[in-house]
């Protein structure tokens, strides 16, 4: 074997085995970089729990009144 067949050995090596474990490596690390949340993403999530805190004020707000005009209405449920 002469120098120019042990090079072309070595590339085709190189690509065979490190080639495919960079690009698993490169798909995972994209994989889980698209799992993240977005900023705008968690401001839709932060609009979402204030409007659910302000929902869950209003029910309790409804609950107070209705016990003090009909204090029978939880057994009626």
């Amino acid at each position: 074997m002469d120098f120019s067949e042990l090079l072309v050995l070595f590339f085709i090596v190189l690509i065979v085995i490190p080639g495919p474990l960079f690009i698993v490596l490169f798909f995972i690390t994209k994989w889980k970089q698209s799992r993240e949340i977005t900023a705008s993403d968690e401001e839709l999530l932060e609009g979402m729990w204030r409007l659910s805190r302000r929902m869950e004020e209003r029910l309790e707000a409804l609950e107070t009144i209705l016990d003090s005009e009909l204090p029978e209405w939880r057994r009626k449920l």
